[in-house]
């Protein structure tokens, strides 16, 4: 821990910090020597009396931070007082990659902060957080920001003090800097590299890399056309499937494919990191399924790599959707090790008809899936998202009219592009 912060002191007074509230980030840095005694609007509203800390989660072990700051929030609300408020942060260095690092800003309303400080003291101790408290002046408007060291001692010294700033909103979203390769996978190893760190700790990941295929298998293209379709929840993707299977006398599967059916439901409690990790090694292992299918019937694929990453990305990136990464960004790219579908269907529907096929279908739904029904701004980016991907690039098809209809103007289309 010691090393990892050290890492980051360099550079500590370059980087921004993003606290979240009321769904909106407000932005303030840090600076070595006063300029002006502006407030930040995080600020602003804090009364007379309390007490602002910041807690970052940083370490080498990135399986280990995941893990850490998943169950940080939790473990802060038991612990802490309940005059404590608690506000998702983060901090990072502009358009520099990787940098980012996740924890929460903390207002304490109670009487005497001395509780909260001997836990973030002891957290400190024990565990890889990064420990900022932020006093005012006396004139009520100048902020300074007091960087905690970690010696191993009781008192509560501190390493460093900077001026705290208002800092103007940066170009990109913070979350755009660290999606590569831990929110979006581009490769087979990438991924089992995470589920093999996790062994450990989760024994359900050791029995998901045995079903894994070689890479080889992932990247073989089909003798026979493959075609992909996408779309949200009851956009009527299942429908769609299996008649296209029936008409074309084809192979039908799914990704994630049934074999992992019975991790599912622990991994969907897993930190995005490996969660994602883990619906990434399914499409390898749905792409060996369709090398060995598609060596002799064309292959249907119920979703495939694009939700993959669709939902990761619009999970990492809150707010609008222009948060997201630009369009032709490299975060949309399609993995270099995993062969390429011969076309991908979008299947797009009305929200309030997909809520109403939703509410007849009366099944379980997961995390996400519920976050689509109440929050438009996610659904908005999910579809924004799937529009970005390159390489293939999908063919949206509005899935309102009636199921034949639809598959007839799907068919259309996989005649025209693969000449079934």
């Amino acid at each position: 821990m010691a090393r990892r912060t050290m890492a980051l002191l360099p550079h500590w007074s370059s980087r921004i910090f993003s606290v979240e509230l009321e769904g909106a980030p407000l932005y303030f840095a840090i600076q070595e020597k006063q300029r002006g005694a502006e407030v930040p609007q995080v600020f602003r509203k804090v009364q007379q009396y309390d007490k602002c800390y910041s807690l970052l989660v940083c370490s080498n072990d990135r399986v280990r931070k995941a893990k850490f700051y998943w169950e940080l929030k939790d473990k802060l609300l038991r612990d802490l007082p309940p005059e404590c408020d608690l506000s998702p942060m983060s901090s990072f260095l502009p358009n520099v990659k990787d940098s980012l690092i996740k924890g929460y800003f903390l207002k304490d309303s109670s009487e005497s902060s001395s509780l909260t400080e001997r836990h973030l003291r002891h957290l400190m101790q024990h565990d890889p957080v990064l420990v900022c408290s932020y006093l005012r002046g006396e004139d009520g408007r100048l902020w300074t920001q007091h960087l905690w060291s970690h010696a191993d001692c009781p008192t509560m010294e501190t390493s460093k003090n900077y001026y705290v700033v208002p800092s103007e909103e940066p170009e990109y979203h913070p979350s755009t800097l660290n999606i590569i390769n831990s929110d979006v996978f581009y490769s087979f190893q990438e991924a089992y590299d995470v589920l093999k760190k996790c062994g450990d700790i989760i024994p359900e990941a050791k029995s998901v890399l045995e079903l894994l295929p070689s890479r080889v298998e992932a990247r073989r293209k089909p003798d026979f056309p493959v075609i992909v379709i996408e779309g949200l929840d009851a956009t009527g993707k299942s429908t769609l499937t299996e008649s296209l299977r029936d008409t074309l006398g084809a192979a039908l599967l799914r990704s994630p494919p049934q074999c992992l059916s019975p991790w599912r439901a622990h991994f969907d409690q897993e930190p995005p990191l490996i969660r994602r990790a883990f619906y990434a090694l399914g499409n390898y292992i749905t792409a060996e399924q369709v090398g060995q299918e598609g060596m002799k019937t064309p292959v249907i694929v119920d979703r495939f790599w694009h939700s993959t990453a669709a939902y990761a990305i619009a999970t990492a990136v809150s707010g609008p959707v222009c948060n997201l990464p630009a369009e032709g960004s490299e975060v949309y790219r399609w993995p270099s090790d995993l062969f390429q579908p011969s076309l991908v269907v979008v299947l797009n529907l009305d929200p309030e008809e997909r809520k109403r096929r939703l509410r007849d279908r009366g099944q379980g739904k997961t995390e996400e899936e519920q976050e689509l029904d109440h929050n438009q701004l996610f659904r908005l980016r999910v579809e924004e998202a799937y529009r970005r991907i390159s390489g293939p690039a999908c063919v949206t098809v509005d899935a309102s009219p009636s199921a034949d209809q639809v598959l007839q103007q799907v068919l259309l289309l996989i005649r025209g592009k693969c000449h079934l």
